[in-house]
């Protein structure tokens, strides 16, 4: 059973964005021309409602980062962070509660600009070790704090292996993290999938283990090669949403510079489909004549 979601502000139930906030390659179509990298999340913060920050997987920023984080990014912005890869990859995740626990402790400074943390599994971590992930989890402030669980290994979408994560899952009220990469495998080949086929291809499960759920869409650089996948994510997500659900929705893409693009273009599906969502701050923007050209 799903809980409902406590956000007293039902329209804010969806946030939407992109993997990172700096990208130089963004210059001149998702930020003004001649924007310096010191803005960027500035002004990734006046288009998009939330960021996946998949900055803390390869480094562990000090304090006085995360205040700046927060004090860049406006009122309802929130980071879903990643655990770093120094606490999930490296062996048991049992051994890895100390410095998990300070890990959390740090984001605790992102105020409420703090979404749901997660922590994405590697693929040779499997059922074998739930026991190990049992403790893991329940070591875990989960009264305090919003966490998510990507799994890699193809066994945890097997019977009866699936069935025992969705319980921990649900029992903790931890959320499932949904990988989406059919647009990048269900598609003739294309040479630039190529590099973005490193990511694993995995049945995708539309189910939700807690009152909220990540969204990792990994999008198809031609936009019109997503519209299939897109419909179906319309139905599914207009079905959470008027459920409480909270969901967050972030889309990669083998070709960077165009995921802003595709994001942009599922929120303005989700608004034509009339989906209980909020309006992007982006549409409060005056783009620059350098932006009219991609939308």
């Amino acid at each position: 059973m799903l809980s409902p979601c406590s956000d007293s502000v039902f329209e804010m139930n969806f946030r939407i964005g992109c993997a990172i906030w700096a990208y130089k390659g963004w210059v001149g179509n998702l930020f003004p021309s001649e924007s310096r990298s010191s803005d960027f999340l500035r002004l990734y913060g006046q288009r998009f409602t939330t960021v996946e920050g998949n900055t803390t997987f390869y480094a562990i920023p000090d304090a006085a980062t995360i205040r700046r984080w927060a004090t860049e990014t406006p009122d309802g912005f929130q980071f879903c962070l990643k655990l770093p890869k120094v606490l999930t990859h490296l062996g048991p995740l049992e051994t890895q509660i100390p410095d998990t626990l300070r890990f959390l402790d740090l984001i605790q400074g992102l105020g409420s600009r703090l979404g749901p943390t997660f922590a994405q599994l590697p693929p040779t971590y499997g059922p074998n070790r739930l026991g190990d992930l049992e403790t893991f989890l329940t070591a875990l402030p989960l009264n305090t704090m919003d966490l998510a669980l990507e799994v890699r290994h193809p066994a945890w979408f097997q019977e009866p292996h699936a069935s025992r994560l969705t319980d921990l899952l649900e029992q903790l009220q931890i959320g499932r993290v949904l990988l989406d990469t059919r647009p990048i495998y269900d598609v003739p080949d294309d040479p630039q999938l190529q590099a973005e086929r490193r990511k694993p291809r995995l049945p995708l499960i539309f189910s939700l283990t807690a009152g909220f759920s990540l969204i990792r869409y990994v999008s198809h650089p031609n936009l019109q090669m997503n519209q299939s996948f897109m419909a179906e994510w319309i139905s599914h997500i207009t079905t959470w949403l008027n459920q409480g659900i909270r969901i967050y929705w972030f889309v990669h893409c083998p070709v960077e510079e165009r995921s802003p693009t595709n994001a942009r273009h599922f929120q303005q599906l989700l608004e034509q489909h009339q989906a209980p969502i909020p309006p992007l701050p982006w549409k409060t923007l005056d783009p620059p004549s350098d932006q009219l050209s991609l939308f």
